[in-house]
């Protein structure tokens, strides 16, 4: 059953990517929907059958890589961080190719496009089934790759194709330093299987050297494809693709991979005091940065995205505090709520015949009731309002930060106050105040199809009782996921002596007031400056105050990488290319060449077919063997 259910979104890839030109787009959607449910469909099976307390559990598939002491077998990993993953990605998965039905099915490529959704959530399970590194690398290529398919699936727009290929390079960087943390771990163990690594590392000094490096190596990946800094620019020029994409990719699959591979590396990181501070600020400064930026957008996409890099800064720095059943708490949760907010932002733009711009939009509560009540809904749990998804899953996480470090806990509140403003600044430029596009836009507006509007009830309701799985004590103290995650977590937690003790309740009362009130006073300031003061985002080119200006600029981070990495590197390249390619390399092997052709044309002469020339050649040849063998002999 495990086997199968990557097999299955496998099987929809190759009927659908074959037969993209022949096949009707009612064949192709049903092909791509009915095998990622079906994968869901056996996950869920899967869980139902798993005991809570389970061991691991193997299944080999067949021997891949045997090279001298390298033995790299084709196996998948069943346990509780597995399986919760692999709901996760089938569940969500599932919804958003549903979605993709609706949303896509006027374009011309939208077969191709089916296939390119299989292909992603197979090489997604891949990444969190494999037993091993090496079947977890080559998921982590295989998204790297759809994700390159799929943000320049409009491959007729140069922009489109310029963002695929930057997302594309920004991961290969992060990819090399996970390879390389591969190898580290190979050498110094022997072995890269979870099951052979990790208890061998148990029993090594904390923060040992080798360890340090390998979590730092193993980091740089996490980095690239989780959109840490530096290498989160890539993700926000993602949005090119179409909605489904960004959804796909931001909400619950892609982005979170370096989260998994953290945790599945926990007992590395948990000898790594040193790794894990470097993860818990970079963490927090990239949500920091993602939440300044996310505050000017005008591009309803663009926030979104810059409201992703920030809540995955918030996932790190979990991480970085020794919280991996907080930090994987808040992976599922903000799936449910960021998949919610995108697929409404799609809802919006196919209202609106593809205008995302905010500053264009207004009132459309009115003509798209369904979207703006699940729209309303993905909102609040992204601020952290009780008793929505996200307020449970970012409180844990704060609290635990609060336990670290004071400093870390109240530039984390900054990141909670942030997202509430622009969260809500959104929702109000959007849905309330005068409508501000033009008629025609008006005249066409309408509610999205069950296809587009039924995924966004079914992940509002997700978002809304998804906290559930982790109360805190004070309220009860259910925790549900973090008891069945601790088989897996027990070792890192035991050799990081995390989870010994927990905050009282007057203490959890006061944190959960704080981070409720610093949510409500960013939906205040938003209500009074969009709905009471009717303000509207100036347009572009029009003067703005500095932060402003420095916000919606996206603090010129890719102009920096610019002026001191492309350009160097460009003039490098152009220098190279004029003073060695053309004066040195060129003229030598095309002098190498012209030798070689001007000895070939001369001794073609010898053969002219003059048979006195032969004749004299011969006694020339006679005369030189006699001599040499006459004067050789004395």
């Amino acid at each position: 059953m495990l086997a199968l259910i990557p097999f299955l979104p496998f099987t929809g890839f190759l009927i659908n990517g074959l037969g993209h030109r022949v096949l009707p787009k009612g064949v192709a959607g049903l092909v791509g929907c009915a095998t990622v449910i079906a994968a869901f469909g056996l996950s869920v099976a899967l869980w139902a059958g798993f005991p809570v307390g389970g061991a691991p559990q193997t299944v080999h598939l067949f021997d891949w890589i045997s090279v001298g002491s390298l033995r790299i077998p084709f196996e998948y990993q069943l346990d509780q961080l597995s399986l919760t993953m692999l709901l996760l990605v089938t569940g969500v998965g599932s919804l958003i190719h549903i979605y993709s039905v609706g949303y896509m099915h006027d374009d011309p490529g939208f077969a191709r496009f089916m296939a390119y959704l299989n292909l992603f959530v197979f090489s997604m399970l891949l990444l969190v089934l494999g037993a091993n590194y090496g079947v977890m690398f080559v998921g982590w290529e295989g998204v790297g790759l759809c994700s390159y398919l799929l943000i320049g699936f409009w491959n007729k727009n140069q922009q489109y194709n310029d963002a695929a290929k930057k997302a594309f390079v920004v991961n290969r960087i992060g990819d090399l330093g996970f390879l390389l943390g591969i190898f580290l771990i190979f050498q110094q163990f022997g072995s890269i299987t979870y099951t052979e690594v990790l208890p061998q590392a148990a029993t090594m000094a904390k923060g040992a050297p080798i360890i340090v490096a390998i979590t730092l190596l193993l980091f740089v990946g996490a980095m690239g494809k989780s959109a840490q800094l530096p290498l989160f620019t890539w993700l926000p020029d993602a949005m090119a693709g179409p909605t489904p994409v960004s959804a796909l990719i931001h909400a619950a699959t892609m982005v979170t991979a370096g989260i998994y591979m953290v945790i599945r590396s926990g007992a590395l990181y948990a000898l790594a005091p040193v790794t894990l501070e470097v993860v818990a600020w970079v963490g927090l400064l990239t949500a920091l940065l993602g939440a300044a930026i996310g505050l000017a957008q005008t591009d309803i996409k663009k926030v979104l995205a810059y409201s992703t890099v920030s809540q995955l800064g918030l996932m790190f720095l979990g991480l970085g505090v020794l919280g991996f059943s907080s930090a994987l708490f808040h992976v599922l949760t903000h799936a449910f709520f960021k998949a919610l907010l995108f697929l409404g932002a799609g809802s919006v733009i196919h209202a609106y015949h593809h205008e995302q711009d905010i500053r264009r939009m207004g009132g459309l509560r009115k003509h798209l009731p369904i979207t703006f009540a699940t729209f309303l809904i993905g909102t609040i749990a992204i601020s952290g309002i009780p008793p929505f998804a996200g307020f449970f899953s970012k409180d844990e996480i704060l609290a635990q930060v609060y336990e670290h470090s004071k400093l870390m806990w109240g530039l984390g509140l900054a990141v909670s106050l942030m997202t509430s403003f622009y969260m809500f600044r959104l929702l109000f430029l959007v849905f309330f105040g005068e409508f501000r596009g033009t008629e025609e836009q008006r005249s066409h507006l309408h509610e999205s199809p069950l296809t587009i509007t039924g995924p966004l009830m079914i992940l509002a309701v997700l978002a809304t009782i998804g906290g559930g799985l982790n109360i805190p004590h004070a309220l009860g103290g259910n925790t549900l996921l973090a008891n069945w995650l601790a088989p897996v977590l027990a070792l890192p937690n035991k050799l990081a002596g995390a989870g010994t003790h927990a905050l009282d309740h007057s203490t959890e009362y006061l944190l959960m007031g704080v981070s409720t009130a610093i949510a409500l006073i960013g939906l205040t300031v938003a209500f009074v400056r969009y709905v009471s003061g009717r303000r509207v985002p100036a347009e572009d080119g029009a003067p703005v105050p500095a932060l402003t200006q420095l916000s919606r600029g996206k603090f010129y981070v890719d102009e920096l990488y610019d002026t001191i990495i492309v350009r160097p590197v460009m003039a490098l390249s152009s220098a190279l290319y004029r003073f060695v390619e053309q004066r040195v390399v060129a003229p030598l092997v095309g002098g190498l060449g012209e030798g070689v052709l001007g000895f070939g044309r001369n001794l073609r002469l010898v053969q002219g077919g003059s048979v006195g020339a032969y004749v004299l050649l011969m006694v020339v040849g006679l005369v030189l063997i006699l001599g040499l063998n006459f004067f050789g002999g004395r």
